[in-house]
């Protein structure tokens, strides 16, 4: 089944990359024989466990395999084959195997080559196993009576044929696809008071007043008003060009079109998150532009205004309108109501959400079960609005759900009714690129934010996003790619440093440990000095992690005072703290390796511990605890009230048991005014790791003042043009890019992500 909501054909494509890592050898001569695992179950088993054993396959894939070929007779080895394999696409974030796109890059169907590996010796490499096969004769082997089928049943496996390929899946992402399509395609078919014809004159007056008029068109009202009218919308764009913004406007738009109603109740709206650090941003940013809506001229926008005093029975309609639009961000896992050791929530299809509009921000991140779940537990009449940047990277789980629906956002496709009735809302017209007449109802749900407020003409960083987040085509080369991400890195902007290391550069004083410890302001122009934002505001120096570690030292309490007595006291300073520790962020590509998260970590302990700004022996540093060691949160630990991607700080604080002695507890950030630290006991904490150097999936939702994005020295599938894009929109004001070895970001730019799904088709 084609579950493509575009309604338009797309070309298979290959998993992860377009250029194969693996090195040749012998087994990858090409050969006329069959390889004997294609036709022999004992020979393919035999296959599947030398990959095992060289982590190119996972454990969980050879045991699915071996299932069902204790369980069923007779399963086909090609049938097998693909079974494994489309289980272990899932483990790479593709939600099923695409056997064309598979024998065209046949090497790619496996994790190769996993960290660590040199590929010295390796087993039998897909492309020679596969060499022989062909598409029919693999379609021909997938059919096995318990074991697959084409569609609705209880078989496991489920294949869907569909143009030039088949796609092979495990029946609960099948069904996963299959929920989403239905869900979607039900709310963006769904009418609506507001889809017609002509603008409503109160939508109209509601947008104008909060969307100041503008010389030039501004796509945050156009978002608002699409996403007004559609029970289903998403607002998609890149870092700064207003987001949050744009949504909460929506949301006091969507209010006073509500309470404007006779006898209308507010809606009921919540907000989410994919993780606790993407929630409490959201918290943070939402806050402070609540606070700035003009709510009174929304009240005065319909005759009346006692009305609605009537529907909410208090004394002012202006801070009723304003008590309307929620504040506070939970994690979806909240939000549905996880049930402890279960993939299964307590809001579902038969227990829905108490809600009438939903807004989910990092849209991105979140995977296709997750998707899926959200979709499944929202009623019927409900609105879901998805935040996100289209181009980042995707979900650590199987899908690309944002990217998948975004596909087609670049150039908008909304139809000429659709691009009339904005004009009229407006009264900008759109540009003629951006209209068709054969738009699919989903493009008129999608606005793709175009101007960004953070990255002007003059930053480096907004033009190196620019560069390396366009795609390879026809009009663009590979070289030309590349030449046009160097002529960004070459132009001397202010904001931004390249940084090639030398192969020693893990010896004492090299380039990198200066720019961990302080940043390396001198590779800057004027040392990072004088430059001011677009407001005029001066922007400090780039720094490094002595910032946080000299603020720990030089703000700590005096600690004759008791810990518990005064706990603001000791709040005061650890927020210092947490606010110097976002000041500067390490990130990199890999966890394993010396330049992988547990290698950078050591290394970067170890420095700070070189320059007197921590102490601790090695095994301290690599395994234990210490004052200032910083740790991210890995999983969601409800009891604690930490959520996966939560940074704390480790801090001393008074001993209360003994006097001048000191214990260390971490310094969690919350969004309570009452109580802004949540501090915790080492000993209580299980799933953290250190996190002088975090990987960029980790970073998603996270924004750091000056960011260093560090790129390996070897090539590896897991470095593409999304996974530097990420990397380097985190930074804020200053970005330091370094290649362990010249050449790695070339390579990375070339490389794009390629999510295989059956949403587009």
């Amino acid at each position: 089944m084609n579950l493509d909501l575009f309604a338009d054909d797309a070309p298979p494509a290959a998993p992860d990359s377009t250029t194969s890592t693996a090195p040749p050898s012998e087994s990858t001569t090409s050969t006329t024989q069959p390889h004997p695992a294609l036709s022999d179950t004992a020979a393919l088993l035999q296959l599947c466990e030398r990959w095992v054993s060289r982590g190119w396959l996972r454990d969980l894939d050879l045991a699915l395999v071996r299932f069902f070929e204790r369980e069923s007779q007779h399963a086909p080895p090609l049938l097998l084959l693909g079974a494994a394999l489309a289980s272990h696409q899932l483990g790479r974030g593709h939600v099923c195997l695409d056997l064309a796109a598979t024998l065209e890059a046949p090497d790619f169907a496996l994790s190769l080559p996993p960290e660590g590996d040199e590929l010295n010796d390796p087993p039998p490499l897909p492309s020679h196993v596969l060499a022989t096969l062909t598409l029919s004769e693999w379609q021909a082997a997938l059919y096995h009576p318990t074991l697959i089928s084409d569609g609705p049943g209880n078989t496991p496996l489920v294949v869907s044929h569909s143009g030039n390929t088949s796609k092979l899946y495990l029946r609960r992402y099948w069904q996963f696809e299959q929920t989403l399509h239905q869900e979607i395609a039900h709310r963006v078919n769904a009418d609506s008071s507001l889809n017609s014809s002509a603008a409503s004159p109160l939508l109209k007056s509601a947008l104008e007043t909060l969307f100041p008029a503008s010389d030039s068109l501004d796509w945050q009202k156009n978002a608002s008003a699409l996403a007004a009218r559609s029970p289903f919308a998403i607002i998609t764009g890149g870092p700064g060009t207003g987001k949050t913004t744009t949504v909460v406007r929506l949301l006091a738009l969507l209010q006073t079109l509500q309470l404007a109603q006779p006898n209308a109740h507010p809606l009921r709206i919540r907000l989410a998150a994919p993780t606790g650090k993407a929630a409490a941003r959201l918290n943070e940013s939402i806050a402070g532009q609540v606070a700035k809506l003009p709510f009174s001229d929304l009240v005065n926008l319909w005759e009346g205004a006692s009305a609605l005093v009537r529907h909410l029975d208090e004394d002012s309609s202006t801070d009723q309108l304003q008590a309307a639009i929620p504040t506070e961000v939970t994690t979806l896992h909240r939000l549905l109501g996880a049930r402890a050791d279960t993939r299964h929530f307590r809001h579902n299809a038969a227990n829905p959400l108490a809600l009438d509009v939903l807004v989910v921000d990092e849209a991105s991140m979140v995977d296709i079960e997750m998707m899926t779940a959200l979709l499944s537990a929202l009623p019927a009449s409900a609105k879901l609005v998805l935040l996100g940047d289209k181009d980042q990277l995707a979900s650590v789980e199987a899908g690309a759900v944002l990217g998948d629906l975004c596909r087609r956002a670049d150039a908008a496709h909304y139809t000429p009714a659709t691009a009339q009735w904005l004009t009229e809302l407006t009264d900008h017209p759109l540009p003629e690129t951006l209209i068709d007449p054969n738009g699919q109802p989903l493009d008129q749900a999608i606005t793709m934010l175009r101007v960004s407020h953070r990255f002007t003409e003059t930053s480096g960083i907004g033009q190196l996003a620019q560069a390396i987040n366009q795609p390879l085509s026809e009009s663009q080369s590979e070289r030309e790619k590349h030449q046009a991400v160097h002529g960004v890195l070459n132009n001397g902007y202010a904001d931004l440093h390249h940084l090639v290391l030398k192969p020693d550069a893990q010896n004492e004083d090299s380039p990198l440990e200066r720019l961990v410890v302080t940043g390396s302001p001198e590779r800057f122009p004027n040392a990072g000095e004088s430059r001011t934002d677009h407001k005029g505001k001066p922007i400090a120096p780039p720094t490094g992690y002595c910032h946080y570690l000299n603020t720990l030292d030089s703000e700590r309490p005096d600690t004759a005072l008791a810990f518990e007595e005064n706990r603001d006291v000791y709040d005061a300073w650890a927020k210092q703290v947490l606010t110097a520790y976002s000041r500067f962020q390490l990130l990199c590509a890999l966890r394993k390796g010396p330049w992988g998260v547990e290698g950078l970590n050591l290394l970067i302990a170890k420095t700070l511990r070189s320059e007197k700004l921590l102490f601790g022996n090695d095994h301290t540093l690599e395994k234990g605890w210490f004052e200032g060691r910083p740790v991210l949160v890995t999983q969601n630990d409800y009891g604690l009230k930490l959520m996966n991607g939560d940074i704390g700080i480790t801090l001393a604080v008074p001993d209360p048991r003994t006097t001048g002695r000191s214990l260390l507890r971490v310094a969690f950030p919350t969004s309570d005014v009452d109580n802004p630290i949540h501090w915790v006991l080492p000993s209580r904490l299980h799933a953290v790791e250190t996190v002088f150097a975090m990987t960029v999936h980790k970073s998603q939702g996270s924004e750091f003042q000056h960011t260093a994005l560090l790129l390996p020295q070897t090539p590896n599938p897991i470095l593409t043009r999304e996974l530097v894009y990420t990397g380097i929109t985190r930074a804020r004001d200053w970005l330091t890019l370094i290649e362990v070895k010249r050449g790695i970001l070339n390579d990375a730019v070339a490389r794009e992500v390629m999510r295989v799904s059956g949403v587009k088709g």
